[in-house]
């Protein structure tokens, strides 16, 4: 996909003699992961960070599990040969679907976003409501992973297929996308919910819109926040906590770049420089 200049290839053979100066490599499969990326910004600034939008291919809450599990694969594959130390996927989908298989396969340290929400969910309340696409929920990953840490709180999920391609598509102060959002919150607060968590790493991207919906004692959980703290424990577990100046950030997608700069300079604050890769084949699920 990338040839191997003579400069790439002294930079990955300085970073084999210095691994904790290789990057982290983060996904999703689209600008959603950016709320994980700020995070990184946050709290790990020494961090260089390559970030991968499959564009293509979104949105995955409504693919099947075979397809996930193989673009996390091609991904992966993608990731490694970038010499990344660590990845994190932002995308609660492929958290979902796919995480623990590839954790055995890939040797590379995987972290996954809904154990660090799930935790830090039930930290806060009792009465716990998920907004997640469709494939989250349908997996019930969130729910068996709040209940295996607390079996005595209560958790309702409820899947939101529309907000993904509404937010990829700059729509989040349109009318309808708040209309949307009262309609899939409604039925968790009817249940009286005292916490909700973002089951979604786009879902943070509206939450102006959910937050002007939901009462303000509902504490609201955004798990991009709590895996980038484990991120940092991993690291310093690891002895790859990085503490020299960071590379700049790489944006790479597999749809269009021009695309994907308009959609996240707003979540950046700058126009990012975005790399585009082609898959050798772009497989479409009959959905």
């Amino acid at each position: 996909m990338y040839s191997s200049s003579g400069f790439e290839g002294n930079l990955y053979n300085f970073l084999d003699q210095e691994p904790q100066r290789a990057p982290i490599g983060v996904f999703d499969s689209g600008v959603g992961g950016l709320t994980v990326l700020r995070q990184l910004y946050r709290q790990l600034p020494h961090e260089s960070i390559i970030y991968f939008g499959d564009t293509a291919r979104l949105p995955y809450g409504i693919r099947s599990q075979a397809d996930i599990l193989q673009f996390v694969r091609e991904i992966l594959d993608w990731m490694q040969q970038q010499r990344v130390k660590m990845v994190i996927m932002a995308c609660n989908t492929s958290s979902a679907l796919a995480l623990e298989i590839v954790r055995e396969e890939y040797k590379i340290p995987i972290l996954g976003v809904i154990l660090p929400g799930a935790k830090a969910a039930t930290q806060q309340g009792k009465r716990i409501g998920v907004i997640a696409t469709p494939a989250t929920a349908k997996s019930n990953a969130y729910k068996h992973a709040i209940l295996e840490i607390n079996p005595d709180v209560e958790v309702w999920q409820v899947g939101c297929p529309e907000f993904v391609p509404l937010i990829e598509q700059n729509r989040i102060d349109d009318p309808y996308t708040t209309e949307v959002a009262r309609s899939y919150l409604e039925p968790l607060l009817q249940q009286d919910i005292d916490t909700l968590v973002y089951g979604c790493t786009h879902y943070p991207l509206l939450a102006p819109v959910v937050r002007s919906l939901v009462p303000s004692q509902v504490k609201i959980i955004d798990p991009a926040v709590h895996v980038v703290t484990a991120c940092s424990q991993e690291l310093d577990l690891l002895g790859l906590s990085n503490t020299h100046p960071p590379l700049p950030t790489r944006f790479v997608v597999s749809g269009c770049p021009q695309q994907f700069a308009q959609s996240g300079v707003q979540w950046l604050g700058c126009t990012p420089m975005v790399e585009s890769v082609n898959w050798a084949s772009v497989p479409v699920s009959q959905l």
